[in-house]
């Protein structure tokens, strides 16, 4: 079971804009059965703008932590 993080740094979302923004992303994902997300780039960008605001607050990491479930699905390990 992974464990969740009850925290980030600014260089740790900083680290992980960087792989977005040098990843080709797929138009949409199905990211489990339940999620579908229609058009990635706009819902990353999005998640971005809300985690660059809620980092340091471990209530408000659920963006981050959507972000990080996007980047396992396409295929890179998270940690």
């Amino acid at each position: 079971m992974n464990k969740v993080k009850e925290f980030y740094t600014r260089e740790e979302v900083d680290a992980l804009k960087e792989w977005y923004d040098n990843m080709p992303l797929p138009e949409s994902l199905q990211l489990d059965k339940a999620v579908f997300i229609p058009s990635v780039r706009q819902t990353v960008d999005r998640l971005f703008r809300q985690a660059y605001l809620c980092y340091e607050n471990p209530k408000l990491l659920g963006g981050l932590r959507l972000l990080e479930r996007i980047k396992e699905k396409l295929g890179t390990p998270v940690g």
